[in-house]
């Protein structure tokens, strides 16, 4: 098998683009005769036949055989090949690394969560990043050469086609994707991890047919990712979503990116963090005293942890916080009004203690027909949005479909 069309971006022939869209349906609904084919792509069958006969050849395709019908001529179903390639994710997070693979059907392979590893902005960290990575595919059963692409997702400013973060890995003039190419020897895209949430959440998650969708990433930081019309929306350079630096307080907490007033300065795990340290200091109690006490690292899972366990001062602390981020997406809604809400990120693990106080201030701040029209619900994903999203954006890109 080749997959020579795959991997040249600069197949713009009609029969290139064609095959592309082919493969791009069936990634989308599955399974399907040449006629449903043709009728969504408005061609012939003369022409989709001889198109689905060469993605045959070349392995991407599958016939399944004759369709069970009640009666006349059984049309043959076609389907995506799954090993015909994979692609594999990363999410690179503060403290740890996620990892995963998809089959070409987008179907799960191997997923490895909480491996360790610390972000920092250093050579080193770049190749213990490239060490994981290769440790991983190693583990793997399945030849590197099958690997199309892979999608690392890196959070803050990253310009995705460009190949360029300008968070984190920013120490060469050559673009990061180009630096990683050059130590993997696979096809890279990089992107920002709450754009990759997004789209697992939209393909794999808990949408289930919207295609104007927006994704709160609430980490340590707040982020979203936006669905237009069933396609991501980059922004001009692929900086869009950058809604924790969203100038909304009267505050002078200076926020990481250099200003003050940020929404992520009263909104998000930092904001959560730092509240928290601050009310145990003027006397307030909380179960995380003892570590508090010791110096010990105190990351986003303990103070999830606490909530869960029914810490008072950490659940006062996050509906604070849930009831601030609750104006802001009411500012959203009424600027996209879009169909959902997609509440994500580490935090939104909490559940109700953070969704509640969120579509309370949604009802209050948004208006009444916006708040009408659109749903607000948890990811189904989880944690694992980002390396799945991760997989699937590469896939798309590796297609051309996005």
């Amino acid at each position: 098998m080749t997959t020579k069309f795959l991997l040249s971006s600069d197949d713009n022939t009609r029969s290139g683009l064609l095959k592309k869209k082919i493969i791009h349906y069936y990634m989308a609904n599955g399974d399907a005769t040449i006629a449903e084919v043709c009728k969504e792509m408005n061609l012939s069958i003369p022409t989709v036949t001889k198109l689905i006969s060469e993605l045959q050849e070349d392995g991407y395709i599958l016939d399944f055989g004759k369709q069970e019908t009640s009666g006349g001529r059984k049309p043959s179903i076609y389907g995506l090949n799954p090993i015909s390639g994979y692609f594999v994710g990363v999410d690179i997070l503060k403290d740890q690394l996620n990892l995963a693979i998809l089959d070409f059907k987008g179907d799960k392979i191997r997923i490895e969560q909480n491996i360790p590893y610390t972000l920092e902005n250093t050579p080193a960290a770049l190749d213990h990043l490239c060490e994981c990575i290769n440790e991983f595919i190693n583990s793997l059963p399945i030849p590197r050469e099958k690997i199309l692409s892979i999608g690392i997702n890196i959070s803050g400013r990253v310009n995705p086609f460009a190949g360029y973060s300008y968070s984190i890995f920013y120490f060469e003039e050559k673009p990061l994707s180009q630096i990683l190419e050059e130590k993997l020897h696979i096809k890279i895209y990089i992107e920002n991890d709450t754009r990759s949430m997004a789209y697992g959440e939209y393909l794999q998650g808990v949408v289930k047919g919207e295609k104007n969708i927006l994704f709160i990433n609430i980490s340590w930081g707040l982020g979203i990712g936006i669905i237009i019309d069933g396609k991501v929306y980059f922004g001009k350079s692929g900086f869009s979503g950058e809604f924790g630096h969203f100038s909304f307080f009267e505050n002078e907490i200076l926020c990481h990116c250099g200003k003050k007033g940020c929404l992520e300065t009263g909104a998000s795990g930092s904001a959560l963090y730092r509240t928290l340290l601050e009310r145990y200091k003027e006397g307030s109690n909380t179960i995380l005293a003892s570590k508090i006490d010791a110096g010990e690292y105190i990351g986003l899972s303990d103070l999830i942890d606490a909530i869960h366990k029914e810490d008072m001062l950490s659940i006062e602390i996050l509906e604070e916080i849930g009831f601030n981020l609750g104006k802001g997406i009411a500012g959203l809604m009424n600027i996209f009004n879009p169909e959902l809400v997609v509440l994500g990120g580490p935090l939104s693990q909490t559940g109700e203690y953070l969704s509640l106080p969120i579509k309370s201030a949604v009802r209050k701040y948004s208006l009444n027909l916006v708040t009408r029209d659109t749903q607000i619900k948890v990811s189904k994903l989880g944690e694992r949005a980002g390396i799945l999203g991760a997989c699937l954006l590469s896939r798309s890109k590796i297609l051309g479909m996005i």
